[in-house]
C-alpha cells in the first residue's frame, strides 16, 4: 500500500491526474483519503474534495497542491 500511495502523490506531481486517482481510489486508508482530497482540490471539485478531507480526518486545505503532497508523503514516510 505505501508504494501505491508514493505513486499516486508522484503521478499527481507528474500532472497524470487520472492515474494518480486511478492508483488511490480503492485503498480504504485515511492517507489514501487525504491523497484523493488533494487530487478533487486540484479538478477544482471543491465539495468533493471536503468530502474527502473529512474521511481523512483532515481540515479543508488550501495549502499548495504540490506542498500538500510532499507534507503527505512525509506522513506517510513516518507512520507507515
Amino acid at each position: 500500500m505505501k508504494q501505491k500511495l508514493f505513486d499516486a502523490i508522484d503521478l499527481a506531481n507528474k500532472g497524470d491526474w487520472d492515474k494518480a486517482h486511478k492508483t488511490v481510489q480503492d485503498i480504504e486508508h485515511e492517507y489514501a483519503y487525504w491523497i484523493h482530497a488533494n487530487l478533487h482540490r486540484d479538478e477544482g471539485d471543491i465539495s468533493n474534495s471536503k468530502y474527502w478531507y473529512a474521511r481523512a480526518k483532515k481540515d479543508y486545505s488550501e495549502m499548495d497542491l504540490k506542498g500538500e503532497r510532499e507534507l503527505i508523503k512525509k506522513e506517510i514516510e513516518e507512520n507507515l
